[in-house]
């Protein structure tokens, strides 16, 4: 079996079963004799921490067991955290800090802790996908985007909560039979979003540093957008799907896209040439360098702003949000026009219908094949099938409107736009999605998933509207251009503080 890393990348990175020496990741220095707080600790970001531990200011077990007391203070109120692997983590964290004496190093992330979404298999560790026919289920090996950050030093403190097949939180988002409903850390009983909404909830509460989700058609952006921290969805074919509960194949694969959920940008930069590049499994993935974010020069960018999806127009506050966030790069000398892809809602039509076009047959199969029985309520397994030719029409229709979009992007490097159209909402009683809801929520996010092109989110501002609760902006780029995305984010993040800790 071949290593998931490529060996220049294994190289370049110091990741490997074997530890590597330090090299250029920095020398190791004495371990420090002034301790740090553990509400200290938690605040720092995932760049911070591992520098901070590789130069042994802090040990790993201190760092692991600041994260662990944090998850036992909130996890209780906001239930993102539904499976912990304790004894495995302190374990990995004693051996990282025994290296560090040796002078020696996994990797960039040497001892930092960090969640994953239950959708990702984890060797060892019970992943369920939130279905009830997995809620046993313990992987023999783990998914490649969590293989690669573990080679990198990373240590797993337990899996993030997530609807049903990622697909089936309905109205309540985060919601399934198996684990409940979790919660938005900034306001009690409001919505975290989905499907990211465990991973979401738990990094801005600062019980881990940074969690890696999945994204079909919003679901890294949405709960960066409604937990008020950072988080990227790269172009597809960047990071591979092997080992997610809905991976590579079939006709809907160029929707889904694996990719890092943290409270600074500045780790999405850090984890995503971790976890990137083909792994021999899925056959999507191709080997495209990743730019320099810092590279980017940002005052020459053009950008494409827009406040509306064709379909239902943002908020009071996201709108003066969005033209707040223009003004950053304006004040740079970038042009900035109010425009938006061609042929927008359609192409969200057209995908809503080759979604349902097979009958939901889809689900079902991932029902059988996970042995459940009962699904959660806000799961559509009922459709009425179309005949193929309606299947191939949708197909060709969705590829004529991403061609003319895409030769519409030539005239930008840069689009800034809504994630959804208003702040984050009180948990509903309701488990359907209203009409409105999807028109305006997933019609934002899903055009990206639909065209593959890159798209995060920073926190930006603070909502009046539901008070205190968390504004994002989306920031999307041209295909393998996740470089300018990261970069874009960053100044937004710099001109507004980003991420804010909770009062959970």
């Amino acid at each position: 079996m071949r290593s998931p890393l490529p060996m220049k990348r294994r190289d370049l990175l110091g990741a490997g079963i074997a530890a590597a020496s330090i090299g250029a990741l920095g020398s190791i220095a004495p371990a420090s004799a002034e301790p740090i707080a553990p509400h200290a600790l938690i605040e720092y970001s995932a760049s911070e921490i591992a520098a901070m531990i590789r130069t042994r200011k802090v040990s790993a077990r201190e760092v692991v067991d600041a994260c662990y007391a944090r998850i036992d203070a909130v996890n209780p109120r906001i239930n993102a955290v539904v499976a912990q692997c304790r004894a495995r983590a302190y374990a990995e964290a004693g051996q990282a800090d025994a290296l560090l004496a040796q002078g020696r190093l996994l990797g960039p992330l040497h001892g930092v802790p960090f969640t994953a979404k239950d959708s990702l298999d984890t060797a060892g560790v019970v992943s369920t996908g939130g279905t009830l026919g997995r809620k046993d289920f313990v992987p023999g090996r783990d998914a490649t985007a969590i293989a690669r950050v573990r080679a990198a030093g990373a240590i797993l403190l337990g899996k993030t909560n997530t609807p049903e097949f990622t697909l089936g939180g309905g109205a309540r988002e985060t919601y399934n039979l198996l684990h409940g409903q979790t919660y938005n850390p900034y306001g009690e009983g409001y919505l975290c979003s989905g499907s990211s909404g465990g991973a979401g909830a738990i990094v801005a509460a600062a019980g881990a540093y940074f969690d890696i989700g999945s994204d079909y058609g919003g679901s890294i952006r949405g709960p960066a957008f409604a937990n008020g921290i950072a988080g990227i969805k790269p172009t597809y074919g960047r990071v591979p799907r092997t080992g997610h509960i809905v991976g590579y194949g079939g006709p809907f694969d160029n929707f889904q896209e694996i990719g890092p959920l943290a409270r600074r940008v500045a780790d999405l930069s850090l984890i995503l040439p971790i976890i990137m590049g083909p792994d021999d499994s899925d056959a999507a993935m191709a080997p495209v360098p990743l730019g320099d974010p810092a590279q980017v020069d940002l005052s020459k960018l053009r950008i494409a702003w827009y406040i509306d999806n064709g379909s239902i127009r943002v908020s009071r506050e996201v709108q003066a949000m969005i033209e707040r966030c223009v003004g950053y790069f304006t004040k740079l000398g970038c042009k900035a026009r109010q425009d938006r892809p061609p042929r927008f809602k359609e192409l969200a039509d057209a995908r809503a219908a080759f979604s349902g076009a097979d009958g939901r047959e889809f689900m079902r199969r991932l029902m059988r094949k996970h042995g459940t029985t009962q699904p959660s309520p806000g799961l559509n397994i009922k459709g009425s099938e179309l005949p193929s030719s309606e299947f191939t029409r949708l197909c060709e229709q969705m590829d004529a409107i991403k061609s003319e979009q895409l030769a519409w992007f030539e005239q930008y490097d840069l689009i800034l736009c809504p994630v959804t159209w208003r702040a984050p909402q009180k948990v509903t009683s309701e488990y359907l999605m209203p009409p409105e809801w999807g028109a305006g929520y997933g019609g934002m996010t899903s055009e990206y998933n639909t065209t593959g092109w890159p798209a995060g989110v920073v926190r930006a501002g603070t909502s009046k509207d539901s008070p205190g609760l968390p504004l994002g902006i989306h920031v999307v780029a041209q295909p393998w251009r996740d470089d300018i995305v990261l970069a874009a984010l960053a100044h937004i993040e710099k001109q507004t503080g980003g991420w804010r800790m909770p009062g959970i």
